[in-house]
């Protein structure tokens, strides 16, 4: 009984309050299709649901996210949506303006971009758009930005988010030009199943990974309708690949377990 005991607060400590409080870099390697040789290497430091003011996820903590981002010497920062909180246990709000500003000394030498996640838009999503383009950092949702690196493009487009930011897939696609290497990025991963074979890559967030695996069932709750399917990491379709980050602060309970809060290095080649 008191090793179950032991064993029942030990979780308890690191799901709610060690590993929320960590922030680790991790690194993939994504072997795209039609990749130009000239841009092997590409280095985009992708991350989601900052969730500004949720326990752990203080102003501290966002010079540290800015600080690690910079050292990963990224070529790009995307990040897909979910800059505030709405709601959650222990949680103490951190404006969106304050967000944007320590944001804005990430270094990314193709610049940072960013898509509206769905707890951004039930706050205000005007706001947390307009506060981030103020600092600089460029809102794609329904949009599109070529890049440029030493006279090789690619595009970036980037689709509102499924539940609230009333994605324009059509639209969005008509804005560059057909047959051109292309990376979506959006809040929502079920989305993957509609984008066309156009976009290499779907860079996403909003699962958090679960928040929560365990060992031998798996990733309890996820907000996503296919389940477990886009839950976290790299996924490959028919094709075509999705990545979906897991996220840094956590959404309606503080606690992660065997899902650290992560700033994802994708090197594509």
């Amino acid at each position: 009984m008191c090793l179950i005991l032991l064993t029942a607060a030990g979780t308890f400590v690191w799901g709610f309050i060690i590993e929320p409080d960590q922030l680790i870099v991790r690194q993939y390697t994504i072997n795209l299709p039609k990749w130009p040789a000239e841009l092997r290497g590409y280095r985009i430091a992708a991350m989601s649901d900052i969730h500004a003011g949720s326990p752990h996820i203080d102003r501290e903590k966002l010079r540290e996210i800015v600080s690690k981002v910079n050292s990963t010497r990224p070529d790009l920062v995307v990040i897909a949506g979910d800059f505030v909180i709405e709601g959650i246990l222990g949680g103490s709000f951190i404006t969106p303006e304050e967000t944007a500003a320590a944001l804005k000394e990430i270094n990314a030498k193709n610049g940072i971009f960013a898509t509206l996640g769905n707890h951004d838009w039930w706050y205000d999503g005007s706001r947390v758009r307009n506060a981030l383009v103020d600092a600089g950092i460029r809102v794609i949702d329904n949009d599109a930005a070529r890049i440029n690196v030493n006279d090789t493009d690619f595009w970036l487009v980037g689709l509102g988010d499924l539940w609230e930011g009333r994605p324009d897939l059509h639209g969005t696609m008509t804005k560059i030009p057909k047959d051109v290497l292309t990376i979506a990025l959006t809040h929502n991963p079920d989305i993957f199943t509609s984008v066309p074979s156009q976009i290499t890559l779907t860079i996403a967030g909003h699962t958090h990974g679960g928040q929560v695996a365990i060992p031998l069932i798996g990733r309890p709750v996820i907000p996503s309708k296919y389940g477990q399917r886009f839950a976290i990491g790299h996924i490959v379709e028919k094709g075509s690949h999705l990545f979906v980050t897991p996220g840094i602060g956590t959404s309606i309970i503080p606690v992660r377990f065997r899902v650290p809060p992560e700033i994802s290095l994708l090197v594509i080649n």
